[in-house]
């Protein structure tokens, strides 16, 4: 499975790159803060949302501690799509949250 660390991710951001992340922690979750800019799909409900999902991008998969997004990248994957997942979650995230 592709990695990618919380540093790295927040540095592809800061540098205006284009990304798609993806937030599959629970709402009240997501209620404390996110990503900036990331999209949130429970875990849960990924099965039933694959067509909000663009296949011809990659997608940086974020939960709390990178156990959750480590399932749904390995959901995806087998899927077809193109998935990195976020290393240690919104628990080693160190940068801005909306």
């Amino acid at each position: 499975m592709k990695e990618i660390t919380p540093e790295e991710l927040a540095k592809k951001l800061k540098a205006g790159e284009n990304i798609s992340i993806i937030d599959v922690r629970e709402d009240e979750e997501v209620a404390q803060g996110k990503i900036p800019g990331a999209r949130h799909i429970a875990l849960g409900t990924i099965p039933d949302r694959l067509d909000e999902i663009d296949k011809d991008q990659p997608h940086y998969m974020v939960c709390r501690s990178g156990g959750r997004s480590g399932k749904a990248c390995q959901f995806l994957k087998a899927q077809g799509y193109d998935v990195i997942n976020m290393t240690g979650g919104m628990l080693a995230w160190k940068d801005e949250v909306e």
